[in-house]
């Protein structure tokens, strides 16, 4: 139920004495005075939807109302009368939320909260090193089930995967010193990307709990790890988007990047573009989701899209993700290959219906993270099997 429908019966008498009421007055008389622009704003839009249901009201409205289905206890209808087969959502059923409602939920988190974050004096090692932590494809919102798979994965299985893995990589880091910590994060974290319940090309998933309780729950979760990982150094957080949640994973890095903007600790890349660069000391990271461009044009992309990153650089590296097990090509110098190494990062995420029905079972599900040192390129890896 929207947080306007309090407003409904007043909308309803001032209707009634004025069809034609201006929608905008009407919404600053029935706020308080210090209502803000952006709720004036929304009211007015939610009165408008309001009087054209009212003055025309649609073939759902009226075989609703004739079979008086306000109430709450159901969420999908399937009403078939003469002429008449529709499919219908209950709105004011408790599975049901709105877009503003969403959004109005994440302000108030973000006013509650308001951090102040100081920026940092970080100690300067004398050996340093960068760890990438990669939590890739970790696609919150998957249901697989024992009885079928083997294995059990749900958004709460999820989640509590990501926080241990994480925990796990700082533990098996800790004796590296670290000047920089690189985050990756997208990469098919949410498993669907619309109220379909399916990825954004239209493929039917089995899911996990609800679309917008995910939404939130993945952004508390990158929250929480990138405020713990600034502590221990400045943290740069780059998004890759991926095919599962192509909108909703951008979304989501762009609420993330939103709650950190005052961060002077955390630095941001969470443009749409399909494959992003970083440079540390002489090493050259790219990281992409690896659904698009072929791996053999990788090193070949890479040195066409950021040639003085490249010149400048020793030792190149590309992690992908996507296929959820680990797969490595090595590009030697010679010939048209310039030197750079290509490799996936595995996946925690557990089996579904379909990749189990297929076959696509049996490999190892692990958390990941690379360490490079400052003129030296890759030095270690780390692996947290879930």
């Amino acid at each position: 139920m929207s947080k306007w429908s309090k407003y409904d019966e007043q909308i309803a008498d001032i209707y009634k004495k004025d069809p034609d009421f201006p929608k905008r007055t009407a919404a600053k008389q029935l706020l308080p005075d210090d209502a803000s622009p952006t709720d004036i704003d929304r009211l007015r839009g939610y009165i408008r939807q309001k009087v054209k249901k009212m003055s025309r009201p649609s073939t759902v409205d009226k075989t609703m109302d004739s079979h008086n289905l306000e109430d709450v206890s159901w969420s999908v209808a399937w009403i078939k009368e003469k002429g008449i087969s529709l499919m219908v959502r209950n709105p004011n059923h408790a599975d049901s939320k709105s877009l503003d409602e969403i959004r109005d939920e994440f302000i108030q988190d973000m006013e509650q909260y308001a951090p102040k974050y100081d920026k940092i004096d970080y100690l300067s090692p004398s050996d340093p090193h960068c760890l990438i932590i990669d939590i890739a494809d970790l696609h919150i919102g998957k249901l697989a089930t024992m009885m079928e798979s083997g294995n059990e994965y749900n958004t709460q299985k999820a989640i509590s995967e990501a926080r241990g893995g994480v925990a796990g990589i700082l533990s098996k880091s800790s004796g590296f010193e670290l000047d920089q910590i690189v985050f990756i994060i997208g990469n098919d974290v949410l498993h669907i990307d619309n109220t379909k319940r399916t990825t954004t090309s239209g493929t039917p998933q089995d899911t996990s709990g609800m679309w917008y309780d995910n939404f939130v729950l993945a952004r508390k979760l990158y929250c929480s790890v990138i405020e713990s990982l600034s502590l221990i150094a400045p943290v740069h957080v780059t998004h890759c988007p991926s095919n599962h949640d192509f909108m909703s994973g951008f979304m989501l890095a762009d609420s993330v990047h939103s709650w950190f903007r005052n961060n002077p600790n955390v630095t941001f890349d969470v443009s749409m573009r399909h494959r992003k660069y970083y440079q540390y000391g002489t090493s050259l990271i790219a990281t992409s989701h690896g659904d698009g461009a072929k791996l053999d044009k990788i090193p070949y992309l890479a040195a066409h899209e950021v040639p003085d990153m490249w010149s400048k650089t020793k030792h190149r590296y590309a992690y992908l993700h996507h296929i959820h097990h680990k797969d490595l090509f090595k590009f030697q110098s010679g010939k048209d290959f310039i030197g750079m190494t290509v490799e996936y990062m595995r996946s925690p995420s557990g089996t579904d219906s379909w990749h189990h029905r297929n076959g696509y079972t049996g490999v190892p599900k692990a958390i990941e993270a690379v360490i490079h040192s400052k003129d030296k390129g890759q030095v270690a890896r780390i692996t947290h099997i879930v």
